[in-house]
């Protein structure tokens, strides 16, 4: 059941292995390669409690020694304190810039530990191990990483891409099921942005949100990876087609930094809702039909996601708070927010040009849901 794809980047090209087990090939694939014999690793401390003996019994057989740095898995993590933190402790440990790093966690972990890879002796090689839903359909994948700033999320960070993926899919056994709605959601969003026949397997198959088919979540893991890894591989550094990867986020980081990131509104959460809205714009815009929208927002809520404003803790949400941190976002150019705007169910594109009214009408809109 264990499926292999590449992301396509010339000398760059590095693997994503994906199936049951995975990690144990791991450990049989870059034993011998690690010179010296030891891998450094940045974990969730709560994730490396649960599934770390079994990763470190295997290095230890294969005579690997283990330099170990946790973190927590929160979104504050993700903060300068925390980075200086975690470099200091790589270089305390004498780490060399041919040594390679090991991430272990979800992904706020991975965002981080991956700049701490891209920023340690101007950049060493880094091997990511996802370890949530979310981790292994998209943050995972592609080489962005970084950190939040108080102006915003994911403002400061690098591309810098891992050297393989290990995507181990009995590590979920122990996610938690509002986790798993919460990585649904950006599997979801590949169907939505890029390929309409997914979105129709996802919509027959039912939400892999329910775990219980292994076969199913290996078969979306795979191709939301494959879309990713297509669309990377086209435009690595963002610079064109690899913004529509963010359909939904300009509106759902906005969430996210209203609510806090104090754990009432998760990344995928905030997509799901940003994803919804998108729609209503395509629709606003004459783009995309309200059937269309419907469509889309059925499925997410069919997942157990939120979609309507009902569907969210109380928070301070208006127009104009809503659009502060959209005018933050890493995407606005010339001080005008770039959108992603769907013109039907696997098709998007770029708009830099959408009338504030149109923006403004859709949000004030879904306040009222």
């Amino acid at each position: 059941m264990t499926q292999t794809i590449e992301v396509g980047l010339g000398e760059r090209t590095y693997p994503i292995h994906i199936g049951a087990g995975v990690l144990d090939g791991l450990v049989a694939g870059w034993a011998d390669q690690l010179r010296p014999r030891r891998l450094s690793i940045i974990a969730d401390e709560t994730v490396w409690r649960i599934h770390g003996p079994r990763l470190s019994a295997q290095l230890a057989d294969a005579g690997v020694a283990v330099r170990l740095v946790t973190v927590p898995g929160g979104e504050e993590t993700k903060s300068f304190p925390v980075f200086a933190d975690v470099c200091e402790q790589m270089l305390s440990h004498g780490i060399e810039r041919r040594d390679v790093l090991l991430v272990f966690g979800g992904g706020v972990v991975g965002d981080l530990a991956g700049y701490v890879a891209a920023s340690l002796l101007r950049g060493i090689d880094f091997i990511q191990v996802p370890t949530t839903l979310l981790a292994q359909v998209d943050s995972s994948v592609g080489g962005k990483t970084g950190i939040n700033s108080r102006s915003g999320k994911n403002l400061v960070g690098a591309f810098h891409q891992p050297k393989a993926v290990y995507i181990d899919t009995t590590i979920l056994d122990s996610l938690p099921d509002r986790e798993w709605r919460a990585g649904y959601a950006e599997g979801a969003k590949y169907g939505c942005l890029w390929d309409g026949s997914f979105f129709e397997w996802l919509e027959t198959s039912g939400p892999v949100a329910r775990p219980g088919d292994a076969a199913a979540l290996v078969e979306a893991i795979t191709r939301s990876c494959a879309i990713k890894a297509d669309v990377v591989a086209q435009d690595e550094r963002e610079s064109g087609v690899r913004g529509l990867l963010n359909l939904g986020h300009t509106f759902g980081h906005a969430l996210e930094a209203l609510y806090g990131y104090d754990g009432r509104l998760l990344h995928g959460e905030a997509v799901s809702v940003g994803i919804g809205l998108a729609y209503a714009l395509g629709r606003e815009l004459g783009l995309a039909t309200g059937q269309d929208e419907q469509r889309v927002k059925a499925h997410l809520a069919a997942a157990g996601l939120p979609v309507n404003r009902r569907d969210l803790a109380s928070a301070a949400l208006s127009v104009d708070a809503i659009w502060a941190p959209m005018m933050k976002d890493k995407k606005v150019q010339d001080g005008v927010p770039t959108f992603v705007v769907p013109t039907g169910i696997g098709h998007t594109h770029l708009k830099r040009d959408v009338p504030k009214v149109a923006v403004d009408t859709v949000i004030n809109d879904w306040l009222e849901t």
